[in-house]
């Protein structure tokens, strides 16, 4: 479909460019003015929007050799009149800890782009890959070697451990409690056959957010949540809360009652804190930096179980170990990981994530599948009935 001077018909997509927001159809009417796949691209998303059907359809086992995960094949059902994306495969790069590039590495992957698929890319995707939007299938392999050549790796795809992403953490933030990227390539390079070779039931994610601020929203996405914490008392001071107050700020109002649990009393002149109900939820800590940081005694909580609805709804992670020290984090985490991975192996169902796992065979069973204690940390909220019930000697019930 294009108009009298070549270019592609576009009266709907042109829609998605009016209003206040970046557009990607902007974006890619850049790129088709030197690149075809961006021109049919542009055609077949034309006719989409007008059929009000998707035009694409999956291409099955598309790939590099050696690898399952990484590509993920799709191909027009339209070829005959956008011959160009005939093929239309993306792939997936496994992108650095807390997204650090220098210039040169985003030029080089930027120009391997070019020289083999659309020039299209997602930074990042939801996973956190970098993302190469639309090659064809002979394209592949090259991309592959050049790729690998200017060391770089595939991603994640499929029923495999999906590639593991973090914030900056200590690279940049003052308040991880642990060093997120040092843990999140440590747990890639430990589990590559798991990252290439699909052998799970479906997808299992991991997020490192350094506190509980948790910018890589893993609490919301990650079937396995690594989320820095503290164990010991919010570090304060006094005179810095007293600055506070004399600028401006409603400590009561912004601070106190807005704290989740109302641990904290504000006289006027001395905030109080009564840590043993702290949830670590960092208000408090995000309204008044210079005045409160988390405890010293650091480390990470590890949760499980999130994951966006697709086959059921939406599901936040559940608590697994309240807190494990920074300096035992990462053994914790590979022993703790190769008993779970064994129980959803055996016991998980096709395209079942472990968090809806869980939920068909219940915790108590998944913790002791797992071998793991229950603890307090692990109920997301009390009963409703503060009654206990029991049965007495003489079969009557009793409270």
């Amino acid at each position: 479909m294009a108009d009298g001077n070549g270019k592609p018909k576009a009266q709907m997509l042109d829609e998605l460019e009016k209003g206040p927001w970046p557009s990607f159809v902007k974006e890619i009417k850049k790129a088709a003015e030197t690149s075809p796949v961006c021109h049919d691209l542009m055609g077949q998303l034309e006719v989409s929007y007008e059929e009000k059907r998707s035009h694409w359809k999956h291409g099955g086992i598309v790939g590099v050799l050696g690898y399952g995960g990484g590509v993920i094949g799709r191909y027009s059902d339209l070829p005959d009149q956008f011959p160009n994306v005939a093929h239309f495969h993306t792939l997936r790069v496994n992108h650095p800890s807390g997204w650090f590039y220098t210039s040169d590495a985003l030029r080089t992957l930027c120009d391997i782009w070019e020289r083999h698929g659309s020039g299209l890319t997602n930074m990042h995707g939801s996973t956190g890959d970098i993302v190469f939007l639309g090659t064809k299938t002979d394209e592949l392999e090259p991309t592959f070697k050049e790729l690998t050549e200017a060391g770089f790796d595939l991603g994640g795809s499929g029923s495999v451990m999906r590639t593991p992403s973090c914030c900056v953490g200590q690279a940049r933030c003052e308040w991880a409690c642990y060093d997120t990227m040092a843990a999140c390539d440590d747990i890639t390079r430990t589990y590559q056959d798991e990252l290439h070779r699909p052998a799970f039931p479906y997808k299992f994610k991991f997020k490192f957010s350094g506190c509980p601020n948790d910018c890589v929203a893993a609490i919301a996405r990650a079937d396995l949540s690594i989320i820095g914490t503290w164990r010991d008392d919010i570090q304060q001071d006094d005179a810095a809360v007293a600055e506070y107050a004399a600028s401006g700020l409603n400590i009561q109002k912004d601070v106190c009652n807005r704290c989740p649990t109302h641990c904290m009393e504000w006289d006027g002149k001395k905030l109080t804190i009564e840590n043993k109900e702290c949830v670590r939820c960092m208000h408090c800590i995000n309204v008044m930096p210079k005045a409160l940081r988390p405890g010293k005694e650091k480390g990470a909580a590890i949760l499980i179980g999130a994951k966006a609805p697709i086959l059921q709804g939406a599901l936040l992670s559940s608590v697994l170990i309240p807190f494990v020290p920074a300096e035992e984090l990462l053994d914790t985490l590979k022993e703790l990981v190769s008993r779970i991975w064994d129980f959803w192996g055996e016991y998980g169902k096709n395209r079942e994530r472990i968090g809806e796992l869980i939920q068909r065979v219940g915790m108590a069973n998944f913790l002791d599948g797992i071998g793991l204690d229950p603890v307090p940390e692990m109920v997301g909220s009390p009963r409703d009935n503060p009654y206990i019930y029991f049965q007495g000697k003489d079969g009557d019930q009793g409270t």
